[in-house]
């Protein structure tokens, strides 16, 4: 596959960014990648990897030259971040993202933009509960949703050409509307956050008898809360720009939680075995 952008540059080599870094280097798809960050040490352990080519804590210098431009970090940094670099970007640069959250995202990185830049807001539904350079891996959207969310500075080509590097990764590429994508990403991404993060949270100090009790957990309590290690900030800033459709995914959820806190109160065993098996249902089909 010939080469689409000459240089690449990731705000945030973390996970993702750095993960997508490392597939298109092997494919040849970028010229040169550009590692922009907040610490020396991340970047460090990016250069050492290969995932970068050059790491940089100067926004001006990781703008020059950069055609395509990601940025990886938390949501609510975006917008300071590509203020600090959008002066020294080329005119008709391309700047994507990879937040899980798109509507805001849109309205506040789409007047930023010079008038010849384009925007393609992008998900990739592939995160873990690691972070940082240090947990870059290949091939980590093989068969994976990356979710495109066209807007009205999403110019065709840049559209064309941003939807082919993630599809040359094995990942299973699909469109939607930002709000449509947030919807979605609110009930089946954001909720099982909060939900891991609140038991995680609620067994904390949690002693009985003067035994931890999350001390005896085993696969079912780890399962559970594996994802309430992932990044605070991250899922801070995630709830707070889409808040009304998590509001919606946590009334969803409270109605069904309470379902079970009644069936247990009044030891209705119909109504138990019933919420159980339409759970145990749904998680077959996506297992």
């Amino acid at each position: 596959m010939s080469v689409l952008f000459r240089q690449l540059t990731i705000c945030g080599v973390g996970l993702i960014g750095g993960s997508l870094a490392l597939d298109v280097r092997r494919r040849g798809l970028v010229e040169r990648i550009v590692g922009f960050g907040r610490t020396q040490a991340n970047l460090d352990i990016a250069l050492r990897r290969g995932i970068i080519d050059i790491g940089t804590l100067d926004p001006v210098e990781a703008a020059r030259d950069a055609d395509l431009v990601m940025l990886a970090t938390p949501v609510m940094n975006f917008p300071a971040t590509l203020k600090a670099m959008v002066t020294y970007l080329p005119p008709n640069a391309v700047v994507t993202d990879v937040g899980s959250v798109k509507a805001w995202v849109v309205d506040q990185l789409e007047p930023l933009l010079g008038p010849a830049m384009s925007f393609v807001g992008v998900h990739p539904v592939a995160g873990r509960e690691l972070a940082g350079a240090a947990a870059a891996e290949e091939r980590l959207f093989e068969n994976r949703w990356v979710i495109v969310t066209p807007s009205k500075r999403s110019e065709p080509e840049a559209l064309n050409k941003v939807e082919t590097i993630w599809r040359a990764t094995g990942a299973r590429v699909e469109r939607m509307a930002p709000a449509v994508h947030d919807a979605i990403l609110a009930r089946a991404s954001h909720l099982p956050q909060i939900v891991a993060s609140a038991l995680a949270t609620a067994l904390a100090d949690e002693s009985v008898g003067g035994y931890w009790a999350a001390g005896f957990g085993a696969g079912g309590l780890r399962d559970t809360t594996r994802i309430a290690a992932s990044s605070p900030e991250m899922w801070r800033d995630i709830c707070l720009t889409n808040r009304d459709a998590l509001v919606q995914a946590l009334a969803l959820y409270r109605d069904w939680f309470a379902r079970f806190e009644r069936a247990v109160t009044a030891g209705d065993s119909h109504a138990l075995s019933d919420l159980f098996e339409r759970g145990r249902q749904m998680r077959r089909r996506i297992a």
